[in-house]
């Protein structure tokens, strides 16, 4: 519970994180080029053009110049822009839009300046440009076109832009003091989407956003165009009837110092060929915002509130959710977010022409699942060294390189089943005796070394499975968690190794371990409460073995096996029979064997065997007198053998209790 709590802490801080980088990405200028980017993206991933052929865009380009030969540093002859007038007039034009600003009359040349105006006058159906001057910060003014022009022009409209800093025209030019050259064009030929509508509220919402955006149908030069010189040769005349005819300039090469009016556009970046211009005339912009209006197909975007609320709220569900998903799948997720959003977004774009700044989103999203990833990276980590260390307590290093990838974690998991082990309990001999008097200090030093020794060379060498250390003694297993099919005799080589190990001092001390071997069927598995569990088993079989160690007391031996252990390992070592025997707390009697070594190492074991077996059977047959000669005999070629001891002493208690009647040879044990 404290784990799962954790998380969804850590979810929630997360949440609140990514909702705050969003708010501050979109209501602040550090995030400008985010919002930008989106965008411009959106029109590449369009991934066509729109095909916009109301309008055509004469250029007064190089080619123009020299063939007119018209200054680049000085204004045309306006005799020639009657000219231009007067054959696109003529050739059915229904509007002409004048990028070129006319302020101040050429005394020079009045005689031109009479034409030009003559023909404004004649057309009756040309805009042209006033230009804007900054006096202040967000002030400006405004040079009119010279009287003789503005009175003779069906209308005048301003050529100011208002691109962002990386020169890309995003929203519409402002209509504030005077409207636009795109929107004195649309009134002109009264275009329905902007009828009846005040064209300064129009382009901006209360709060000073602009509230129409330029939806670009295409990249630089995808507007049809024309050459002015051309034009004016009486080329391409069929191109203009019933079109609106931008005019305006575009060139290349100016004289240092001289503003250009061109500008990037959202295709800009994505333009590798060298023989595509990555720049839009200003004019080309002034013909695509005079489409949008006559269309209706301007860009809009939310209200600022709705960006931030929606920003917000798909941040804070990233960030809580990304959170409490694993690395895998969170990358997972966070791919599937972030396509839908992408297609989200360029539908609303398509279909709505709404455009949103879907890139803070991408931003939130990726910083999400980066702290998602790293924090569950490192929990990961933490709870695989915690599974590792929990599986070092039980396992071999074999097993538990092979458990620590249990993606499961099935053996942390609370339940159990029944399962066929060996099991093993150890104990030190005069373990009580041996610590009094010792320092604290020293105990643990020397118990230390023990079961380093024991665990490390006995059990895990064998692939046992170590359950708990319980004071001096062990509680092992084999078979399990790992299938062993010859569980019976790993724990049997463990226990000879137990036994080399009594030749081993420990801080200067010898511990003799006491071996108890049983082979049987019990509950393995996690059991425990809801808050803890002990990967252990339990059952009759545990007992058995437990008493198994402990009859080593009585017997004098070290390594004592039960009748099923001794089925499992047949004849691979070498054993002794030692009798059956009733022990306390058991109902029926256990066949018990004790466990002397291997065959090709212990042969010299047999002696004693053969000697030990002869004078057992007589005990067994009840016939005393022959078995306690025959366990004395035994005695004089084993002095120090615990068992043969044993019988000779429990003769004596026979004999004098009586032999009951249906007496098979057992040896009951009233004492642990």
């Amino acid at each position: 519970m404290a784990f799962v709590k954790r998380v969804r802490w850590s979810a929630w801080l997360l949440a609140v994180a990514v909702a705050a980088l969003g708010w501050f990405l979109h209501g602040f200028a550090f995030g400008t080029g985010l919002v930008n980017l989106s965008y411009d993206l959106l029109h590449i991933l369009r991934f066509h053009h729109i095909r916009a052929d109301e309008v055509a865009v004469v250029y007064l380009d190089e080619k123009s110049h020299l063939e007119l030969r018209q200054p680049l540093n000085a204004p045309w002859d306006r005799a020639i822009h009657a000219q231009m007038i007067d054959r696109l007039t003529a050739a059915g034009a229904k509007a002409i839009v004048m990028d070129i600003v006319f302020s101040d009359p050429n005394p020079e040349r009045a005689d031109a300046d009479q034409k030009f105006s003559e023909a404004l006058k004649r057309s009756g159906r040309v805009v042209i440009a006033a230009d804007h001057i900054p006096i202040a910060e967000k002030e400006k003014t405004f040079v009119m076109p010279a009287e003789i022009f503005r009175t003779s022009a069906a209308g005048v409209g301003s050529a100011e832009m208002e691109p962002s800093r990386d020169l890309i025209a995003r929203p519409f030019a402002p209509n504030e003091q005077l409207d636009s050259l795109s929107w004195a064009g649309a009134a002109f030929v009264k275009a329905a989407p902007i009828q009846g509508v005040n064209s300064e509220r129009f382009v901006r919402d209360p709060s000073g956003r602009p509230r129409l955006w330029v939806h670009y149908y295409g990249p630089p030069n995808y507007l049809p165009h024309y050459s002015y010189s051309d034009v004016l040769a009486g080329k391409h005349e069929d191109a203009f009837r019933d079109k609106v005819v931008f005019i305006g300039s575009r060139i290349i090469t100016k004289f240092a110092g001289d503003r250009k009016d061109e500008y990037r556009s959202p295709y800009t970046f994505w333009i590798t060929s060298r023989e595509e211009t990555p720049f839009v005339a200003g004019v080309e912009i002034q013909a695509t915002m005079f489409l949008n209006l006559l269309r209706g197909d301007w860009l809009n975007r939310f209200p600022f509130a709705a960006e931030t609320w929606i920003i917000v709220l798909l941040g804070a569900v990233a960030g809580f959710g990304l959170m409490r998903l694993r690395p895998w799948m969170a990358i997972a997720a966070a791919l599937l977010g972030l396509l839908l959003v992408a297609v989200v977004s360029r539908e609303l774009f398509v279909r709505k022409l709404i455009w949103f700044p879907w890139l803070i989103v991408y931003v939130q999203v990726v910083f999400a699942l980066a702290c998602s990833v790293a924090a569950n990276s490192i929990r990961l980590y933490v709870e695989n060294r915690l599974f590792v260390q929990s599986l070092e307590m039980y396992l071999s290093p074999k097993l538990v390189k092979k458990f620590a990838g249990d993606k499961d974690r099935k053996l942390l998991k609370p339940g159990a089943e029944k399962q066929k082990l060996t099991i093993l309990f150890s104990d030190i001999e005069n373990f009580t005796a041996l610590s009094e008097g010792m320092d604290s200090d020293e105990l643990a030093r020397m118990m230390n070394e023990y079961f380093q020794s024991a665990v490390g060379n006995c059990i895990h060498a064998t692939d046992g499975t170590v359950v708990k250390y319980i004071g001096d003694a062990i509680f092992a297993f084999w078979n399990a968690p790992e299938p062993q099919s010859d569980h019976a005799v790993r724990a049997c080589e463990a226990a000879l190794r137990f036994r080399e190990q009594n030749n081993r001092t420990f801080h200067g001390r010898k511990l003799i371990t006491r071996i108890g071997l049983h082979t049987g069927v019990a509950n393995v598995g996690n059991f425990g409460s809801e808050t803890r569990v002990d990967y252990t088993a339990i059952g009759e079989a545990i007992n058995l073995a437990s008493r198994m160690e402990g009859l080593n007391k009585f017997l004098g031996t070290s390594v004592l096996i039960t009748g099923e252990t001794k089925k499992e390992i047949g004849d691979q070592f070498i054993t002794r029979y030692l009798g059956r025997f009733q022990l306390k707390g058991f109902e029926r009697s256990v066949e018990v064997h004790e466990l002397l070594g291997k065959r090709e190492t212990d042969a010299a074991a047999l002696q004693t065997v053969e000697e030990f077996d002869a004078a057992l059977r007589l005990f067994q047959q009840r016939d005393l007198s022959a078995a306690e000669n025959a366990f004395q005999r035994a005695l004089e070629t084993q002095p120090d053998d615990g068992a043969t001891k044993f019988y000779s002493r429990h003769i004596a208690e026979v004999r004098n209790q009586g032999v009951p009647e249906n007496w098979s040879g057992e040896v009951e044990l009233k004492e642990k």
